[in-house]
């Protein structure tokens, strides 16, 4: 593969100029920045606890017969507990010179054979089959990661991911607290997650700006028979505010009118006659009055309420993709 570079990255996730110059005035390369490698370049901070280490790994319960995936291994602190306790690794590193330090950790060991590299972009890089992914995830993809993990075919048994402790708990949030999201409902679809264990900034080095957290996902086996892209398009909808009521987010600058082309070429695929003064307003209130959703609100409706009403749709021809 090419070597991996930054710029794969958006602007959304590159660290503000004032933070990354209070870094570089305010740690010392005995401190918080890395002397060897520029870790913060792919959001990156190596693990140095060995006891969170291998609580990790523990959540994890691998069996010997296990393939593991490993997602930003960096220097193969948690890499070396992992081939300890399983059958074979495939660890995915966006930096090079990551990669050839675990290379040479495992130089001349019987875990040499049990380990693959692969350098470059996880979001895009071809994954082989594996039964456990555990990653401590570049901040830049967490959330390509999660879903990019949902869709590969076959299903894994677990994962056991650390985050940033706020996207680690909207991961987990339930409906009608402050965190519960498109993000949540989108997971939760698809997976059953699990907040395992708390990790302070200073286990790591360099030290993050922020706390993180470890979950467990489960995914549902078999998954639930609904496109992704379908229920995505109903919750950017629904949780553009989600406090607002139901009704309020539909009747928003371009929803009618985006529904109303979605139906149009749905007829038109099934060759339906198509009334010309459709009113897809009126189609849309008498869906939401039907369910009783009007004056419900996103921050208050469960992953089957969202399902429920997703169906209520669909069984009127309206599509949100």
């Amino acid at each position: 593969m090419p070597r991996a570079t930054s710029e794969r990255f958006s602007r959304a996730h590159e660290p503000s100029a004032k933070s990354s110059a209070s870094k570089d005035k305010g740690e010392s390369s005995s401190g918080g920045r890395n002397p060897i490698f520029k870790t913060e370049r792919f959001g990156q901070h190596i693990l140095k606890n060995p006891l969170v280490a291998q609580g990790i790994v523990d959540k994890a319960n691998l069996r010997p017969t296990d393939k593991v995936l490993e997602v930003g291994p960096g220097t193969g602190n948690l890499t070396i507990r992992i081939l300890e306790k399983s059958k074979h690794v495939t660890a995915v590193e966006m930096d090079p010179r990551m990669a050839a330090e675990l290379t040479k950790r495992v130089q001349g060991k019987p875990e040499q054979r049990k380990l693959d590299i692969i350098i470059g972009d996880f979001v895009k890089a071809d994954l082989p089959y594996f039964d456990v992914c555990i990653s401590n995830t570049p901040y830049q993809i967490s959330s390509p990661l999660v879903f990019r993990l949902l869709s590969h075919r076959p299903l894994f048994r677990v994962a056991i991911l650390m985050f940033q402790r706020e996207f680690a708990l909207r991961l987990v949030a339930r409906p009608s607290t402050a965190l519960w999201s498109r993000l949540s409902a989108n997971v939760q679809l698809y997976a059953k997650v699990d907040h395992v264990m708390n990790v302070g900034k200073n286990n790591f080095r360099p030290a993050p700006l922020v706390e993180s957290s470890v979950v467990r996902i489960v995914p549902r086996d078999p998954p639930p028979p609904v496109k992704f892209e379908e229920f995505d398009g109903l919750n950017r909808i629904l949780f553009s505010r989600r406090n607002k009521t139901v009704h309020g987010s539909f009747m928003a600058k371009g929803v009618i009118d985006m529904l109303e082309k979605n139906w149009r070429t749905w007829c038109a695929e099934r060759d339906e006659i198509i009334d010309g003064d459709v009113n897809m307003k009126a189609k849309v209130e008498r869906v939401l009055d039907d369910t009783g959703n009007s004056e419900n609100r996103a921050a208050k409706m469960d992953v089957d309420d969202l399902l429920r009403l997703l169906s209520a749709f669909h069984d009127v021809g309206i599509h949100f993709a």
